[in-house]
């Protein structure tokens, strides 16, 4: 897994506990990594570095390490000037302070009064991703201490909700299965192989070339209006470890990682691969519509408008041709969308279930596309293309019978 820096400074914060005669005290370390050429002002690097300190030391249970002393740990493990944070750099982390997490704040200009603050907390002992929040703040003190703490209300405090008020949150969690209530993630297993179906619920979007959508497309238009009954959309690609299940096959041309998604797959490959699934699992799932993939990359009815799906910043949310090294990536270490959806930007591109043709400016519910034709719709992007081809509202098309190194698929099941 590479998790990927948004902009400008990133620190990184890690959590260890210690245990001590009166109580478990989770002490924090931060670590900061500067890239100069993106010209960050310093003195929104030091208040952000002094609010977030502040807002930590600020719960119960917690307290900061001196930033100083970590210093040398920092530059023997090369966390500086470096776009990644690779497993090994977190294991060694780990050992070195006795961390069980990381906590990584990103920092991003919005404008020249406005930043993001993007943060994550990686379990070490696995490195995967728990949590994901992100908060808008103005680059003042007392509004970067407001943003502060609500990032670490809700990424420390397990069982805190965030408060109203406590800065401009457009939080972002992984989804999690209760067996005790009606869930919005159902997890599956075919032979060993779990995948998970996230909940999308039903609404009403307009299709196509929206405002932010800057670039568009002529067969992007007309911007229209469509409603959408509910379904469950992949969380991921279709992995190779799962084609691989179901087939006992693998086409694809990367296999560095059976988490890499499946690639080389035409349509038809997609529609054996499908029914064999659903033989296997007695559920009923099928490729997506054009208009609920868009749907889904778009957040939902969740949205906040991005142009790519989950972020107006590619870097955020996809492997393409300006970060991807020229190969694939494991799915998931990206940041998701605001439905949790990972890679719906980036990485493969995927198939979906109509047929290409023009759009229409009727309003349409639960559209399959026109009804005949000889080419198919895939959507997304993916590692070898330019940012633009990522966009939510961009169309491609080839024959069902097209093969690419490139191509994959995302499953949907209208119920589970």
């Amino acid at each position: 897994m590479k998790l990927k820096r948004l902009l400008s400074v990133v620190f990184f914060v890690i959590a260890s506990c210690v245990v001590s005669s009166a109580q478990d005290v989770k002490k924090i370390a931060i670590l900061e990594t500067v890239d100069k050429e993106e010209n960050v002002k310093y003195g929104v690097e030091l208040t952000v570095r002094a609010q977030m300190t502040k807002a930590i030391t600020e719960i119960d249970g917690y307290e900061a390490f001196d930033r100083v002393s970590l210093s040398q740990l920092m530059g023997e493990h090369n966390f500086q000037r470096t776009g990644y944070v690779s497993d090994e750099q977190i294991k060694a982390l780990g050992e070195a302070t006795g961390a069980a997490y990381v906590l990584i704040l990103e920092v991003a200009y919005v404008d020249e009064i406005t930043i993001i603050l993007t943060s994550q907390i990686i379990d070490i002992e696995s490195t995967k991703v728990m949590q994901v929040a992100i908060e808008q703040s103005a680059t003042d003190g007392a509004s970067i201490l407001k943003a502060c703490r609500a990032l670490t209300r809700q990424l420390l405090l397990a069982d805190s909700s965030p408060k109203p008020g406590t800065g401009n949150s457009t939080y972002v969690q992984r989804p999690s299965i209760s067996s005790n209530q009606q869930s919005q993630v159902r997890e599956i297993d075919v032979n060993g192989v779990k995948f998970k179906m996230i909940y999308v619920a039903g609404g009403t979007f307009t299709m196509g070339a929206t405002a932010e959508q800057a670039g568009y497309e002529n067969d992007e238009t007309p911007a229209h209006q469509v409603t959408l009954s509910d379904y469950f959309i992949g969380e991921t690609e279709v992995t190779q470890e799962l084609w691989y299940a179901v087939m006992g096959t693998n086409p694809s041309n990367f296999t560095r990682s059976s988490r890499n998604p499946v690639e080389n797959v035409s349509w038809h490959d997609c529609q054996a691969f499908i029914q064999k699934l659903n033989q296997l699992t007695g559920l009923r799932f099928r490729l997506p519509t054009e208009a609920e993939w868009e749907f889904a990359a778009r957040g939902g009815n969740s949205s906040k408008g991005y142009k790519y799906s989950g972020s107006n910043r590619i870097d955020d949310v996809a492997w393409y041709d300006g970060n991807s090294g020229s190969t694939t990536h494991e799915v998931a270490t990206c940041y998701p969308n605001e439905l949790g959806l990972y890679d719906m930007s980036g990485n493969v591109w995927e198939w979906c279930s109509d047929w290409y043709g023009g759009y229409s400016s009727m309003a349409q519910t639960d559209p399959s596309g026109v009804g005949s034709g000889s080419i198919r719709v895939f959507r997304g992007g993916g590692w070898n293309f330019y940012a633009r081809y990522c966009r939510v509202a961009y169309r491609y098309y080839n024959t069902p019978d097209t093969r690419y190194y490139g191509l994959g698929l995302r499953l949907v099941c209208s119920r589970l």
